[in-house]
């Protein structure tokens, strides 16, 4: 068993933050999120810095019907996949089972463990109004180093402060986040994620609401974790920006739909296949029994 913190969006098995009294933490945080107990959710066992991740006939139902139908994919270390469809189509649902922030599904999930997979979550999924620092924010990506009770060391503070310097954000350390725009906030969480340095990457949806500048230096950091050999699943509706950029791609519309090479998968054929997957869903269509 371990015990999970939810708090402005983001999931913690321990307490990243500078503090002695770590007691008294949690008690100040009641407001803003909740804790409780949970069990592993990933595949455990051999040296998983090296694995393929496997999804075997993942399921994922929200009252009774099914976001994610019989998702089988293999994603090879070192991969760069986009993750496509139509909206509500499973796309988020699946980096969310990934991450362990769903944690009831079918099927399994193979080659993932908690501490091999950064997180980047949708800004709409994040409380700014949580009175947090940017450099605060960023050091929350050393909670495995951390646990409950140790401060941000001044060698760990040097490292918040290159990657915040990694995204162009040197001097923001002591922003407020509520005070930050929409590309300066994104930046800040693409620095967690550079602190983190796992080998399983999931971003969902990077892109939103970001000026054409910091696309490009963002998708720089990206290309950098491709050439260290990070595996990254990425979430857009950008299909330009994916064929691109992107070398595969799933293209899911609650079903696998195409996984593959970008350009064999973003066929016309197969786009229009997904629409209509997603606009034939029956709401009152009776349970799958597979």
């Amino acid at each position: 068993m371990i015990v999970r913190l939810h708090t402005f969006g983001f999931y913690y098995e321990t307490i990243p933050f500078k503090t002695t009294i770590a007691l008294e933490f949690l008690q100040s945080i009641r407001s803003w999120g909740r804790i409780e107990f949970v069990n592993l959710v990933f595949s455990l066992g051999g040296n998983l810095t090296s694995m393929d991740v496997r999804i075997n006939n993942l399921t994922v139902t929200f009252n009774d019907h099914p976001a994610i139908h019989h998702l089988t994919a293999s994603i090879a270390q070192g991969e760069w996949l986009a993750v496509v469809g139509p909206n509500g189509g499973g796309k988020s649902t699946l980096l969310n089972t990934l991450a362990g922030v769903i944690t009831a599904y079918q099927g399994s999930i193979e080659g993932l463990r908690p501490d091999t997979v950064a997180y980047l979550p949708q800004q709409t999924q994040l409380d700014k109004s949580f009175p947090i620092t940017v450099s605060e924010l960023v050091a929350t990506g050393l909670w495995y180093e951390l646990g409950f009770m140790q401060a941000v060391s001044a060698e760990q503070m040097k490292r918040c402060e290159n990657a915040l310097s990694a995204v162009g954000l040197q001097g923001f350390e002591n922003r407020l986040i509520n005070s930050l725009s929409g590309g300066q906030l994104q930046r800040s969480l693409f620095a967690r994620v550079l602190l983190q340095d796992h080998p399983v990457i999931l971003l969902d949806e990077p892109f939103n609401a970001i000026d054409s500048k910091t696309l490009s230096d963002l998708t720089l950091v990206i290309k950098q974790w491709e050439r260290k050999k990070r595996t990254i699943l990425m979430v857009t509706h950008d299909l330009e920006y994916v064929r691109e950029h992107c070398p595969k791609s799933l293209l899911i519309a609650r079903e696998c739909i195409g996984l593959g090479h970008t350009s064999e998968v973003l066929t016309k054929d197969n786009l229009q296949l997904a629409r209509h997957v997603s606009e034939a869903f029956n709401e009152h269509a009776p349970w799958c029994l597979d």
